[in-house]
């Protein structure tokens, strides 16, 4: 298949290593990946908190630039995030329908039926579970709301990682409870999250892992930035760096948030 990857702002500008591996894995299992140069961001944030008109016009530009997923140059789009891609599902074409542009909301349904998290194209459309990938340590996983929520991800990221050698899966309580970022509601809302990140890293430690994977790396980088001022030793990753990760290549992407003692 050819792809377009959408890396995502926040993975473009702060955490490269997620749409790095993306596109590591995908080139692995044989497919063609390309990076429409004119994306920024899905307009997420700015319609999360109200801003609908400053929304518009960042969500036409998403569209203006993934449009060619209709004419059938890509086979579809895929996007290292959950939150991104619930987003272009659920949310671009609300914004340009309540802005008067009927139009562009449809042409965004039509791209959004094309475009896919990571781990449900892996799964529902390339049908793969085995990557191929290598990561022998332990590893928890925790579900962010959006990817559990709104792209409805369901058990795709296990499957995905239950089948990567060495790796050692524990179960994380209340995996499904909300980590307290939510975007600007971690600023806005300061000790709520505070207290909601402190009960989500309790839940963390208590199993013991080394690494603590999620499919976001905005609510890693909420998590990241409390274990490591807890001195916990605990990695955050991407689930695409786990996958990346192969006995000859361990993925070597940019260290976030990386404990003294790191994991190779």
């Amino acid at each position: 298949m050819k792809i377009a990857l959408f890396a995502t702002c926040i993975g473009d500008s702060m955490f490269p290593q997620a749409p790095e591996a993306t596109v590591t894995i995908l080139e692995r299992l044989g497919h063609e990946v390309v990076f429409p140069e004119g994306q920024v961001c899905c307009g997420q944030m700015h319609a999360n908190t109200g801003y609908f008109d400053d929304a518009a016009s960042i969500i036409e530009n998403h569209v203006n630039t993934f449009a060619p997923v209709l004419d059938g140059e890509w086979d579809a789009i895929v996007v290292p995030s959950g939150s991104c891609t619930g987003a272009t599902r659920h949310e671009q074409a609300l914004v340009m329908e309540h802005v008067g542009k009927p139009e562009i909301a449809r042409k965004a349904e039509q791209i959004a039926a094309h475009t896919y998290d990571l781990s449900e194209l892996l799964v529902d459309v390339l049908g793969v579970t085995d990557v191929g990938a290598a990561f022998p340590h332990r590893v928890t996983y925790h579900s962010t709301c959006h990817s559990l929520r709104v792209a409805k991800l369901g058990d795709k990221p296990y499957q995905l990682l239950r089948a990567v050698k060495g790796l050692e899966l524990i179960d994380l309580p209340d995996s499904a409870v909300c980590c307290g970022f939510g975007g600007t509601f971690a600023m806005k809302n300061a000790d709520t999250s505070s207290a909601m990140l402190a009960d989500k890293m309790s839940n963390i430690m208590s199993t013991r892992a080394e690494v603590l994977c999620a499919g976001d790396y905005s609510c890693l980088m909420h998590i990241g930035g409390g274990l490591s001022r807890l001195n916990s030793g605990i990695r955050i990753m991407h689930i695409a760096e786990i996958l990346a990760s192969t006995e000859d290549a361990p993925f070597e992407g940019n260290v976030s948030f990386a404990p003294a003692t790191e994991v190779n």
